[in-house]
C-alpha cells in the first residue's frame, strides 16, 4: 500500500499540485486540477486549510432586492402555509412522483417553482444556515411554468417537462449572465448553450444558475472548494464549516442536496461532478465525452470537459441526462460518437446486477462504507473480484489543462461569449483582476491562471500529452477489466476521476452513507465508454437496495 502511494506521488506531485479538502488516509484524489496526498507527505500545497480560514463568505456582487424583485408578489401570496402543505408532495420526491402529483391535481408547475423559490429565499443567503448555492434566478421561470400548466399534452412520468432545474453558472443561458463565478464575466449575456436549448425543448424550467468554484476550480490554486468572486463561498448542508462542498460543481451539488431544485446540471473535467455529488450525498453522472454537447459552456479543456446530471436519485439523473442528449455538429467530440440513445430510463423496471462482475479495489477496503456497499451488491447477485490498482503515472496532467484552456477560452469568448466582453484570453483576465480590487476579484490569488500563461507548450506538445494520458488511463482500467472479465470497477467519490477522465470512461456516484463525522460518501461505478444505460441501471439497483441518502437535518 505504502509503496503504491509513494510511486503515484512521485509521478503526480509535479503536475497536480494543490489540495482539495478531503480527508482520506493514504488516498490519491485527482479532483479537477487537484491531487490530495493525506497522511503520507505533508507540504504547503497539499495541506488542508482550516475551514475558519475563509477569506470571503458572502457575495459582494449579488443584490438581494434585484434578485427577488421578479417573484415578490407571487411569493408573498404563496406564503408559509402553502409551502408547508406542499412539503410532503415535493421534498425528496423523485421526478416521476412529482409528475404523478401534478397529474393528480395536488399542485401546479407554477406552485412547484414557487416552492423551490421559497426554499432558496429561506435558506440560501444572509442567514445562519445560508449555503450560497444559487448565483442567479431566471426572471421568466414563473411565466414559463404558467405556459406549461396550460398545456393539454399528456406528460410521461419520466419527463423533465415542468421540472425546475438549476444550471452551473458556466452554462450559457438567456436572461441570466454566465459568469463562471468571475467578476470579469459579470456582463456575459449570451444565447442558450446547446444543452440549455435541449432542456427547454423538452419542457424543463430553467430555475436559475448555481454557484461554482470560480473558473471551474482552475483559477486560484489556494482557494477552498465552492468559492467564486460572484457567488461567494458555498457551504455544505451536512456541515457548513466542517465538511467540504467538493468542486467545482459545488452549488449544483449543494442545491440538489438542500432541495432547491428537482435536479441540476454540473460540468466535469476531472472530478467536478463526482466530488460535489458524493460530498453532498447526491447522485452524479460524469458521461462519456461526446455524449453531451459542450457548445456554449465556459471551458477548461476540450479534451476532458463534459456536462452531466446531478440529482437526488438515479432515475432523476437518467431523466435529466436523456433531456440533454442530441447530436451537436459544432462539437468535435461528436465526430467519433456512436448513435445517441434517446431514453435512459426504460430498463429500470428489469434492472439487475446478477452475474455482473465488479472490480473491488483492495486499496479502498479500509473504508467501512465501501465494504458495506460491496455487500449490498453481492446480496443483489453481483460477482465481486478483488483487484490491486496498478501504479500508473499520469504525466503532465496540469499541462494538458494549461494548453487546452489557453486555446479553448479565447474560442469560447469569440464564438459563444457576449460581444461586449472586455477580455479575449487568459492573459486579459489576469490583467483585469490585477487592475481591479483584487480583494474582490481574486482574494486567493490567480496562481493557476498564471501557470497557464507561463506554459509555452505548443499544439504538438498538447497532442503528445493528450495521447500519452489517454493510453495511460486506458491501461489503468483495461488491464484489470480484461484480465478478470469485469463489467465495471468500484471506487469511492472522485478517487479515480483523473484516470476515468483521461481514459474517457463514464462514472456514476451514488450515496453510500455517512462517516462518523456525518460526512457523506459515494460509491462510484466506472465502466467503458458509452455504456451509460447499464451504468445507470446498476446504480439504480444499488440505490434501491441500500437507500443511503438522507436529507440534511437542518434543511428539512
Amino acid at each position: 500500500m505504502i509503496k503504491f502511494i509513494r510511486f503515484i506521488i512521485l509521478s503526480l506531485i509535479f503536475s497536480l499540485f494543490f489540495g482539495c479538502k478531503k480527508e482520506k488516509k493514504g488516498s490519491i484524489i485527482i479532483e479537477e486540477e487537484v491531487v490530495l496526498v493525506k497522511d503520507t507527505i505533508r507540504t504547503d500545497h497539499t495541506e488542508v486549510k482550516d475551514f475558519r480560514e475563509f477569506k470571503v463568505t458572502d457575495s459582494k456582487f449579488i443584490n438581494q432586492e434585484t434578485l427577488w424583485k421578479p417573484f415578490k408578489t407571487e411569493l408573498d401570496a404563496f406564503g408559509h402555509s402553502t409551502y408547508d402543505s406542499l412539503k410532503p408532495f415535493i421534498l425528496e420526491r423523485t421526478i416521476p412522483e412529482i409528475q404523478h402529483s401534478v397529474a393528480d391535481g395536488d399542485f401546479t408547475y407554477e406552485e412547484l417553482v414557487l416552492f423551490y423559490l421559497y426554499r432558496i429565499r429561506k435558506f440560501d443567503r444572509q442567514n445562519k444556515l445560508s449555503l450560497n448555492a444559487v448565483i442567479s434566478l431566471n426572471p421568466k421561470a414563473l411565466e414559463t411554468a404558467r405556459i406549461l400548466d396550460s398545456s393539454e399534452e399528456r406528460i410521461d412520468a419520466n419527463s423533465i417537462f415542468g421540472m425546475p432545474v438549476l444550471l452551473k453558472d458556466n452554462v450559457n443561458t438567456k436572461y441570466m449572465t454566465t459568469t463562471a463565478g468571475a467578476v470579469v464575466f459579470s456582463d456575459n449575456n449570451t444565447n442558450d448553450a446547446f444543452i440549455t436549448e435541449r432542456l427547454k425543448e423538452k419542457g424543463a424550467i430553467i430555475l436559475g444558475k448555481a454557484n461554482l468554484s470560480e473558473w471551474a476550480y482552475f483559477f486560484c490554486g489556494d482557494c477552498p472548494s465552492g468559492y467564486s468572486a460572484i457567488g461567494g463561498q458555498t457551504f455544505n448542508p451536512y456541515g457548513r464549516r466542517s465538511i467540504d462542498t467538493g468542486g467545482s460543481s459545488s452549488g449544483s451539488g449543494v442545491a440538489v442536496a438542500a432541495n432547491f431544485c428537482v435536479a441540476a446540471v454540473g460540468t466535469e473535467t476531472s472530478g467536478s461532478i463526482l466530488s460535489p455529488s458524493s460530498q453532498n450525498s447526491v447522485v452524479g453522472l460524469k458521461p462519456t465525452i461526446g455524449l453531451l454537447s459542450r457548445t456554449g459552456i465556459v471551458p477548461i479543456s476540450s479534451t476532458l470537459d463534459t456536462p452531466g446530471p446531478m440529482a437526488k436519485s438515479v432515475i432523476d439523473a437518467a431523466i435529466l441526462l436523456q433531456s440533454m442528449v442530441g447530436i451537436d455538429e459544432e462539437d468535435p467530440a461528436f465526430k467519433d460518437s456512436p448513435e445517441v440513445k434517446e431514453f435512459y430510463t426504460q430498463g429500470f423496471g428489469s434492472a439487475s446486477v446478477k452475474g455482473k462482475r465488479f472490480g473491488v479495489m483492495t486499496t479502498l477496503k479500509e473504508d467501512s462504507l465501501y465494504l458495506e456497499a460491496i455487500d449490498v451488491l453481492k446480496n443483489q447477485g453481483a460477482i465481486l473480484v478483488e483487484i490491486v490498482p496498478e501504479a500508473i503515472e499520469l504525466p503532465d496532467f496540469i499541462r494538458l489543462l494549461n494548453l487546452d484552456m489557453k486555446k479553448d477560452l479565447p474560442e469560447y469568448i469569440s464564438k459563444q461569449g457576449a460581444q461586449n466582453l472586455s477580455v479575449k484570453n487568459v492573459a486579459d483576465v489576469i490583467t483585469y483582476n490585477m487592475e481591479k480590487d483584487t480583494i474582490s476579484t481574486a482574494p486567493y490569488g490567480q496562481k493557476l491562471f498564471n501557470g497557464i500563461e507561463a506554459d509555452k507548450g505548443s499544439l504538438e506538445d498538447l497532442k503528445v500529452i493528450r495521447d500519452t494520458l489517454f493510453s495511460r488511463g486506458l491501461q489503468f482500467f483495461e488491464r484489470p477489466m480484461q484480465a478478470y472479465r469485469l463489467d465495471a470497477v468500484l471506487s469511492i467519490n472522485n478517487y479515480h476521476a483523473g484516470y476515468a477522465a483521461v481514459a474517457r470512461y463514464p462514472a456514476l456516484t451514488i450515496p453510500m452513507g455517512y462517516t462518523n463525522k456525518n460526512e457523506p460518501e459515494g460509491l462510484t461505478i466506472i465502466t467503458t465508454p458509452f455504456n451509460e444505460e447499464q451504468l445507470l441501471e446498476w446504480g439504480y439497483v444499488y440505490e434501491q437496495a441500500s437507500k443511503k441518502r438522507k436529507i440534511p437535518r437542518q434543511y428539512q
